[in-house]
């Protein structure tokens, strides 16, 4: 079974607008099992919509519009799939009567152009899911079937979830299960896993079952994802756990977690788990280390605060004493250790760097020292950032983070 996926909407051809949602569904028919070659974008033109239908059906068993159902002249998504079936529209007096409720149960006047809405090919059904005022549309054509949906990114994915692809798989006929696991890595370049897994993804090509996919989520770091499929979810499940198991030993520390995993949300259960508190003095960072962990939920336990310093003169109030160079390994160390001093907590971060156009200190911009202070004692490292002055930032940030990462993970091995 092969689906394609046509995004309709002029602004999606202008850049205004991403279409995130041709990235969803494509995901979401990876994980289903179905093969989906092909993604188009076109405007809101009744000609070129239809070419678009044409071809698609043309390559592929079945087809899913998304946009163009709203109420205004430039939804014609409706007229252009009635004129591929080759059919008349005929109004749904009971999407009517729905419409009429919604607007009546908000207190507001519904505009007689909502009405359009209401407007069905003949020989299409509607899709039961309708969280908004567009249905969705599930259109036979033969052997082959094209569906509508809204452009609303939470319309679209109800139908999707609930109609779409329960009938996509019952057409195909498929009773198997895909299931996908994504490692989170941080630390090395999108080439430089590919060939530290070069044999194992050369394996994995003759065995066809599971698969490994790269991807690459900038300042997240690159992704990993594993995708089996199998009868049963037990029997899924079995594979990603043993490549799962292989990968980790072939990637070591470069993997931080799995899935949902963000590098703040490991280093604070990392924390947690040892009952241990942290403290921050940033620079480079200017507070989004601080930000990005004072956001998870069990951060109010671990940390203890965070202070950001913009000038020579709030470095030096915090370090309690002078120093030559402000940025360096010297004063970077010397704000973890005061991190943990000010807030009296067990751990200490600080990040201090060069952001701007110009060298300072004898640095290049994008050189950050990251520092950490536990009991065991105190280190600060030198890195190399990329990009302009906000990747830099955002970079230092997980960049830290996995610095903490590492040394905690060292001392729990060390305790064994």
């Amino acid at each position: 079974m092969r689906c394609e996926i046509i995004a309709i909407g002029t602004e999606l051809l202008l850049g205004q607008h991403v279409d995130t949602n041709s990235t969803w569904i494509g995901e979401q028919l990876a994980l289903a099992g179905i093969d989906s070659h092909f993604q188009t974008r076109v405007g809101d033109n009744l000609g070129r919509i239809v070419d678009a239908l044409d071809l698609a059906l043309q390559r592929s068993e079945a087809v899913i519009t998304c946009g163009g159902l709203g109420p205004t002249q430039d939804d014609i998504t409706r007229e252009a799939i009635a004129t591929v079936m080759g059919v008349p529209m005929a109004r749904d007096r009971a999407v009517v009567r729905r419409i009429e409720e919604r607007f009546r149960a908000r207190n507001r006047p519904m505009p007689s152009n909502n009405l359009r809405q209401a407007d069905v090919p003949r020989g299409a059904a509607l899709i039961p899911e309708m969280p908004g005022t567009a249905p969705g549309l599930i259109c036979p054509l033969g052997d082959k079937v094209l569906y509508a949906v809204p452009g609303v990114p939470s319309e679209m994915r109800d139908m999707v979830l609930g109609s779409i692809l329960p009938d996509l798989r019952r057409r195909s006929g498929d009773v198997g299960i895909i299931l996908s696991r994504t490692l989170r890595t941080w630390g090395e370049s999108e080439s430089g896993l590919a060939e530290m897994l070069a044999d194992r993804i050369t394996y994995l090509d003759r065995q066809a079952n599971p698969t490994l996919a790269f991807l690459a989520s900038g300042i997240e770091g690159l992704k990993v994802r594993i995708t089996a499929k199998a009868a049963d979810e037990a029997a899924a499940l079995r594979l990603l756990d043993e490549e799962d198991a292989k990968l980790r030993i072939l990637l070591g520390d470069l993997v931080f977690g799995a899935d949902a995993d963000t590098m703040e949300s490991v280093v604070l259960e990392a924390l947690a788990g040892a009952g241990l508190t942290l403290g921050l003095v940033e620079t480079v960072s200017g507070g989004l280390v601080t930000t990005r962990l004072s956001g998870m939920a069990n951060a109010h336990d671990v940390l203890r605060g965070g202070v950001v310093c913009n000038s020579d003169a709030a470095v030096r109030k915090v370090l309690g004493g002078d120093y030559d160079l402000l940025v360096s390994e010297a004063t970077t160390k010397g704000l973890a250790e005061a991190a943990r001093r000010e807030f009296d907590a067990d751990v200490g971060l600080a990040t201090t760097g060069v952001v701007g156009a110009q060298s300072l200190d004898g640095h290049r911009p994008g050189t950050v020292f990251l520092g950490a202070s536990l009991s065991e004692g105190s280190e600060a490292i030198k890195v190399r950032l990329p990009g302009d002055r906000e990747r830099i930032r955002q970079f230092s940030v997980i960049s830290l983070l996995n610095l903490l990462r590492l040394r905690l993970k060292r001392g729990r091995e060390e305790l064994v």
